[in-house]
């Protein structure tokens, strides 16, 4: 295979990557809180962890599970719970003492809790209290033997710490933790390691760190298990692309996104740990009027997120306000950042929005856009240090440059599988050891990486293949709109006809307004046949829009 977008990569970005630096997250931890002990690692809700709280923090929990929990290595360790100063010391703390993470969404429903637990077959939960009540409605049916509850303000300390904790009791449905079987507070958690013994564990690449469950949207929810080696290999790719533009000791990164998802925990938790950096946690995401005014706090120098929260954000009328002077990292990914939403970011801010493309089975990041980028130029990028991408038809054969296919992903970041699911991994990781990732893309003479779209998400209008996110793209283009989805319904005279779901910013919109600008930019099968308005649209835990969701309820 002939790497051609070698030639595009931004000067001081490598080819390859030292993949042997670090045996594990743990030998990364460690070297960081070594070099940057004075350093501020995490701010959350006005409470700062140097990089030394955090490995002594760490090194605690690490104590308790071992020494007074005696979990055995490779045991699975549940973690739920929003941004909160508690998950990077539970998570540091069970790869250090060889555990495996299990990341759950704090907003999973019973069902989705209870398979979660059930299939990756963890032994030990931390929960904040919030969702306690969840847990209790089928811990019964889960391995679980050890629960760990947590409140919102249990690291904040003192008077605020107490206040924040009353206060959610009080507006949520909570369950006392001595009526969760074997429950523990963290913090006596914390205190009980402290005098514990801790024994470093000798962890390798092949050892998993994370068994990263995916969304579910597409079938039964599947543990991807991400190696140290696959999440090492990782966070290696992410800083030899991003680490020419980025200054040691000097970042603050805003963490909207939660860590219990793949992008934030690579991209901002790991990644960003390496190069000592400050995350700053937002725990609340949804209430943009609360995350631009924590935002003001801080003179921040990057921000992950996705289409819709850098939309958000624009349509916040204090964000344009802040103080921009030190951005210059603005990335973007988890679902296609659209044309209309990056131009407005630049005039705002007076900085590229970069896309980047990743899945949970490559622990995230596959291709990236240079950071040097001038403006938007609708890529996902190119194949980023170590990967390689190959653009395949149905029967897994390479097709030309410039023609559609299969995106197919191989490298060191490949998840080993699916959690004790042979059959789907044979499935989706061929013989040859590339990854088919279900997206439609093409692939340019410079390398540069272009989603067509999802496979699934294609609709057929008269045999003629119509792409939501190209509809998409245009409707978001309408001053008038916050958000739109295209999805695909039955059509009794073309086959499948194409449906909008829209968000008005203008509450004066109408349907015909909307068709007329779809026929000023889309051919006449593209256009849309029926538009919905809604006040909202149904998204995952980090706000991507469910099209499958909305195609169901279109379907009923």
């Amino acid at each position: 295979m002939v790497r051609i977008w070698l030639k595009s990569y931004p000067p001081g970005v490598p080819a390859e990557v030292d993949l042997e630096e670090f045996p594990s997250i743990g030998a990364m931890f460690e070297r960081s809180v070594r070099t940057f002990a004075a350093r501020t690692a995490y701010f959350n809700m006005g409470k700062a962890l140097s990089y030394a709280d955090l490995d002594r923090l760490t090194r605690d929990f690490a104590a308790y599970c071992q020494s007074v929990l005696a979990l055995p290595r490779g045991a699975r360790i549940a973690i739920m719970m929003p941004n909160l100063l508690q998950y990077p010391v539970a998570m540091y703390g069970a790869l250090r003492a060889g555990y495996v993470v299990v990341n759950c969404n704090p907003l999973y429903t019973p069902r989705e809790l209870e398979h979660q637990l059930a299939d990756s077959g963890a032994e030990a939960i931390l929960i904040v209290e919030n969702f306690a009540h969840v847990l209790q409605d089928v811990i019964e049916r889960t391995p679980i033997k050890h629960v760990v509850v947590t409140g919102l303000g249990d690291m904040l300390g003192g008077l605020k710490g107490n206040l924040v904790n009353f206060a959610v009791r009080h507006v949520k449905k909570m369950v006392p933790s001595w009526q969760l079987p074997q429950a523990t507070r963290f913090n006596d958690a914390l205190r009980r390691g402290a005098s514990a013994p801790f024994k470093p564990v000798d962890i390798g690449h092949q050892d998993i760190a994370f068994l990263q469950y995916t969304g579910g949207t597409t079938g039964v929810s599947k543990g991807a298990m991400l190696t140290h080696g696959n999440i090492v290999a990782n966070l290696q790719q992410a800083h030899a692309w991003i680490g020419p533009f980025l200054h040691d000791h000097e970042e603050i990164i805003i963490t909207a996104l939660p860590l219990y998802h793949i992008f934030a925990l690579t991209a901002n938790c790991l990644t960003f740990f390496k190069i000592g950096a400050t995350n700053v946690l937002i725990t609340n995401p949804r209430d943009i009027p609360g995350l631009v005014k924590e935002m003001g706090k801080y003179h921040f120098s990057t921000i992950t997120g996705v289409n819709t929260l850098f939309n958000a954000l624009l349509n916040n009328p204090d964000f344009a306000g802040l103080d921009f002077s030190a951005l210059h990292v603005s990335l973007g990914g988890g679902m296609a950042v659209q044309k209309a939403v990056a131009d407005k970011w630049k005039q705002v801010t007076g900085v590229t929005l970069i896309e980047a493309y990743g899945l949970t089975e490559t622990s995230p990041a596959a291709t990236m856009n240079p950071l040097d980028l001038k403006d938007y130029n609708g890529a996902i990028g190119l194949p980023i240090s170590s990967t390689e991408v190959a653009i395949r038809d149905d029967e897994g054969l390479d097709r030309p440059l410039g023609q559609s296919g299969e995106l197919c992903v191989r490298g060191p970041q490949v998840m080993r599988g699916y959690w004790q699911r042979p059959e789907e991994t044979a499935n989706v990781i061929m013989a040859d050891g590339f990854l088919r990732t279900g997206d439609v893309a093409v692939m340019d003479e410079k390398g540069f990486v272009r989603i067509v779209d999802r496979k699934k998400d294609m609709i057929l209008v008269s045999g003629f293949n119509v792409y939501p996110n190209e509809v998409e793209a245009v409707v978001a283009m309408h001053p008038g709109v916050m958000e739109v989805a295209a999805v695909g319904i039955l059509d009794e005279r073309s086959g499948e006809a194409v449906k909008l779901f829209v968000v008005r910013k203008d509450p004066a919109l109408t349907a015909e307004q909307l068709i007329a600008h779809c026929k000023e930019n889309l051919t006449a099968y593209k256009l849309p046949r029926q538009i919905e308005f809604r006040s909202e649209l149904p998204k995952s835990n980090v706000g991507k829009i469910l099209r499958r969701a909305l195609r169901d309820e279109a379907a009923k």
